[in-house]
């Protein structure tokens, strides 16, 4: 951030700076940013559900504070060091959404539940609750996670939820408030009609298993889950009361890629690019940027070329430094010092590459935000 500061901050407010950025960069364009936050708070309003986006995705207080300020009710956090972050920043309502089991991060997160209001996390295994019920010093809210097949986190059974029901209650320091199940490997079906059918399945599912709670006393308070990928399905069948969606703030390639919503045309924008320049073009048709592995997570493949380049460029990992852009038709010409702008292939883990956002409208600069969780991975 420091070094992000010291060769950007002359340029915050100067007309068209954008074209001026040390490369890479990671840019936010403030004004899409804004209409992707507000189209999901509408769409939640809409059905009536509670909106906690998922601070995975942009690991930023800034921008946790747009959702908020927007109708969130909080923010969701995949590791307890994120929420630490997001506390410090001033967040209120957190749910971390990954058991938490060691030594260490219980006494943490026993610090965490003291400063800020509301705070739950999941569990799904009985010696987590009693591990976590003997270094509480005031209640915590708690969730049980539901697997939905993936056999990641999450209880296996109704039988095991009612179990784990059970054991919370015997803990006067924990409160069930509810349960979690998200289905991470449907988010990016492409299909719109196949991810329904899914996610119906894993809904049907769902509700078996809320049926066993309720039968012990458990109707939930919250159902929290869904994703990008699957709110427009997730609205329509009108299980869960929580969203926890992440990626529509930024969108990436592996989204834009799917039918979201069975319309024409994707709901959200690309509010987060990665700026590059051309550092090598001897070639016809061809060009060298200065952005390769370092630049964007891979596992999400290559990212899309959307300006400074010819329609259909194509973009090719060549190395940890650099990426190869290829004309279609093998005539374009680059200049040296050209900008190109690249949409991320897979935003979160691109995000946690970087330690600040470069926040324009326009081309201007107006503002640099810390990605302040950035490798906060415990």
């Amino acid at each position: 951030m420091l070094d992000d500061v010291r060769l950007h901050q002359a340029l915050i407010g100067r007309a068209d700076s954008r074209g001026e950025f040390n490369t890479p960069v990671l840019v936010v364009d403030r004004d899409a940013l804004a209409r992707n936050i507000r189209r999901m708070s509408e769409l939640a309003k809409t059905h009536g559900v509670s909106l906690r986006p998922h601070a995975k995705t942009h690991k930023s207080v800034d921008i946790a504070k747009l959702q908020i300020a927007a109708g969130a009710v909080g923010l969701c956090c995949a590791k307890l060091g994120e929420a630490e972050v997001l506390a410090d920043g001033g967040v209120e309502s957190i749910l971390i959404t990954s058991p938490v089991v060691s030594r260490p991060a219980l006494a943490r997160l026993s610090a965490l539940n003291e400063r800020i209001t509301d705070l739950a996390v999941v569990v799904d295994n009985v010696a987590n609750v009693e591990a976590l019920a003997n270094v509480l010093t005031r209640p915590l809210n708690v969730l049980i996670d539901i697997d939905p097949g993936i056999k990641r986190t999450g209880v296996p059974s109704a039988a095991a939820a009612v179990e784990l029901l059970e054991a919370i209650r015997r803990r006067k320091n924990l409160n069930y408030r509810g349960v979690q199940m998200y289905c991470g490997t449907q988010q990016h079906i492409v299909n719109y009609d196949e991810r329904a059918a899914a996610i119906r399945d894993r809904v049907e599912y769902l509700r078996t298993v809320i049926s066993e709670l309720e039968a012990q006393g458990g109707a939930p308070q919250v159902i929290t889950g869904c994703g990008t990928g699957t709110h427009y399905i997730d609205a329509a069948l009108g299980a869960f009361n929580e969203w926890q969606v992440g990626s529509y703030v930024f969108m990436d390639r592996q989204y834009a890629d799917c039918d979201l919503a069975n319309q024409p045309s994707v709901p959200y924008e690309y509010s987060l690019f990665v700026d590059a320049r051309v550092v090598s073009a001897n070639t016809p048709g061809m060009a060298t940027i200065d952005a390769g592995y370092k630049a964007f997570a891979t596992d999400g493949g290559a990212p899309v070329v959307l300006s400074g380049a010819p329609k259909g460029t194509v973009y090719h990992f060549r190395g940890d430094e650099h990426g190869a852009i290829v004309d279609p038709d093998m005539k374009k010409v680059w200049t040296i010092g050209d900008m190109v702008r690249l949409a991320v292939p897979h935003c979160d883990p691109t995000v946690n590459l970087y330690d600040s956002y470069h926040v324009v409208s326009g081309g201007t600069l107006v503002e640099i935000w810390p990605v302040g969780a950035r490798g906060r991975s415990r």
